[in-house]
């Protein structure tokens, strides 16, 4: 029968407008600000004495709170707005101390039964609004601190090698290195090694003490390019965290000489988030030192501090001759991490560990951290900060054999500290310690101006649409602006199951969504009057405008769908938002301005004697 869909095509029809619907409506449900706690270990359980802690504190302050929630990982509390939630993010920083990270947030409202079918809200991009704004400075000291170190285990590496023999090396407070000796001539050799071999230093020779030096300082420009690039490794490991974290669209850029700013939109777990981000979790492996050896750095044990051990003070390697880790578990049902050594370290390990069979090897886990006493009055150090190196001995096992570039690391405390350590040495080790100067959510009224300013642009496209199309084209028209409607609602339950997230320019996305979506009906319309002019009964020139327009359809859907894939393949941050939206609101309009008004059309004309049409 001449426009009439058959049965299952009108229930596919309503299905998949069924569907739209459902995941769209997590859209009207908006995310709460909150605050999240959770331990400074990924070991750390909180429980309802942490919770009754912060709310006790928030009480003493006069800030108002809402729905507090316990979890075994974190606890959330969530407040009416931004302002609040900072004054709050230190009230409880404060009243918990070190031992745990207080994190803003912003938690869903979505509800429950919508949550179990596995439909949410779209995310919104940092222009917008939801996310996370940190500010990370590079301890450019420390990095050439570290690099100093290193410097100093391989020259005394290499005088072994050719047998020079030297009294001792130290590191002078402004990072000078010193090689002492009891003869001229081997001073004299070592000079002579030194200065062919390290480029990158200024040698001299200094004589004090009846005994012979060699004076080392790196080069200037040999300091630039450290610093340089410890701020360029710091973004690559940075940006590898994030992508580990499975952040849609992040934001990892450079700042002057030694910041990073890192913006995640639409993160959930901004807690664990600034946890990974900003750890500076590094491992040495080192051997433990013979009893008749003087240069030697005692460590405690991680997990029982009254333990110690004595190490050599040269490393073997470091976290940065890791090429992959990956978190499993032993014989006994407790946590691992299996490393993988690069190509060099795993050389120099085999190298080492071939002489030092029998012998104990250490891991020594490393972390720096930072206190701020900006609102510790009791300890008078108020607006200053503390910078903290722990290191704990995670493992000190007997080696059995050569150790090649493939081994394991147990003592770990927990599943979860397996697999944020496994993570950390997998995205690459930090250059330099990073340390946070600045962390908040991005500026609400901003944000806030930004979704207005999208909207009220949307709806006023929206509305002149609606009432061209009714003007103009009358029923028809109606029946147009009612896919529009639903090619809204579409759209956004795509982007909502696909996780996309909604920046700015995808609002501007929209605005041009629903401009095509409207042409293609005014194609079908015009060539619907057209047929009726050259006198084609009313059911056939609706049949001959459907399938005779939609070539022209297609082939302009086609190309600007062509022209976004083209924009997300080489654009970045906004030009690939604009690209998304753009893309499913061209596959979204088509399925609606054919099939959807085609349905409706059907629903009211077809299969009846008509003479004329409302159009």
């Amino acid at each position: 029968m001449l426009n009439k869909y058959p049965l299952w095509k009108n229930l596919l029809i309503v299905v998949v407008l069924a569907i739209s619907v459902l995941y769209a409506l997590p859209n009207l449900y908006p995310d709460e600000y909150a605050l999240q706690v959770t331990g400074s270990k990924s070991s750390a359980v909180i429980d309802d004495r942490v919770l009754a802690q912060a709310k006790s504190a928030l009480d003493g302050a006069g800030i108002a709170y809402s729905s507090p929630e316990l979890t075994e990982q974190n606890a959330m509390l969530r407040f009416a707005d931004g302002e609040t939630q900072l004054a709050a993010k230190q009230v409880v920083q404060q009243a918990l101390g070190r031992d745990y990270l207080v994190a803003l947030n912003l938690a869903p409202t979505t509800p429950d039964w919508l949550g179990a079918l596995g439909a949410g809200p779209m995310k919104l991009g940092l222009d917008l609004r939801g996310g996370v704004h940190f500010l990370l400075e590079v301890d450019m000291d420390q990095a050439i601190a570290q690099r100093i170190d290193i410097y100093s285990a391989e020259i005394k590496r290499r005088l072994r090698e050719e047998k020079v023999r030297y009294r001792g090396l130290s590191i002078d407070g402004d990072q000078q290195i010193s090689v002492k000796f009891l003869k001229a001539e081997e001073r004299d050799e070592a000079f002579s090694l030194i200065r062919r071999e390290y480029l990158e230093f200024e040698s001299r020779t200094v004589d004090k003490d009846d005994a012979f030096f060699v004076s080392m300082k790196m080069t200037e420009a040999k300091i630039k390019e450290i610093a340089d690039y410890a701020v360029k490794q710091n973004l690559t490991t940075l940006r590898n965290r994030v992508n580990e974290l499975g952040v849609a669209e992040p934001l990892v850029q450079r700042q002057g000489r030694n910041r990073i700013v890192v913006e995640l939109p639409g993160v959930q777990d901004t807690a664990r988030a600034k946890r990974i981000i900003g750890k500076t979790a590094n491992l040495e492996f080192r051997l433990e030192a013979k009893l008749d050896e003087a240069l030697t750095d005692e460590f405690a044990f991680r997990d029982t501090p009254s333990r110690t051990a004595r190490l050599e003070k040269d490393v073997i390697v470091t976290g940065e001759s890791v090429s992959n880790a990956s978190a499993s578990f032993d014989e006994n049902g407790q946590p691992q991490v299996n490393i993988t050594l690069d190509g060099r370290g795993g050389k120099i390990m085999t190298t080492v560990t071939r002489e030092a069979i029998k012998r104990r090897m250490a891991v020594v886990f490393i972390e720096h951290k930072m206190h701020d006493y900006s609102g510790e009055e009791g300890e008078g150090k108020i607006g200053s900060r503390e910078v903290q190196i722990d290191k704990h001995i995670i493992s000190l096992a007997t080696i059995q054999s050569t150790l090649g570039s493939s081994f394991r690391i147990t003592g770990l405390d927990s599943v979860g500290e397996s697999s944020e350590l496994a993570l950390l040495l997998r995205a690459g080790a930090l250059a330099a310690p990073i340390y946070f100067v600045e962390e908040r959510t991005v500026g609400p009224s901003l944000g806030q101006q930004n979704i207005d300013a999208g909207l009220t642009s949307v709806l006023i496209g929206f509305a002149a649409v609606i009432l061209f199309m009714i003007a103009y084209y009358k029923v028809f028209g109606i029946i147009a602006n009612i896919a529009l409607t639903l090619n809204l609602v579409m759209l956004i339950s795509c982007m909502s199951i696909l996780t996309a997230t909604l920046t700015l320019p995808g609002i501007a996305g929209i605005v041009l969504t629903v401009g095509m979506a409207v042409d293609a009906n005014v194609l079908i319309f015009e060539r619907i009057k057209e047929e009726l002019k050259n006198g084609l009964p009313v059911q056939s020139a609706i049949n001959s405008g459907y399938s005779r327009a939609f070539v022209a359809i297609f082939d302009a859907n086609i190309t600007t769908l062509l022209v976004a894939l083209i924009l997300f393949a080489v654009g970045t941050g906004p030009v690939k938002g604009f690209a998304v939206t753009l893309s499913i609101g061209i596959l979204t309009s088509m399925f609606t301005a054919i099939v959807g008004t085609r349905a409706i059309v059907n629903a009211i004309y077809g299969g009846k004697s008509i003479q004329r049409i409302s159009i």
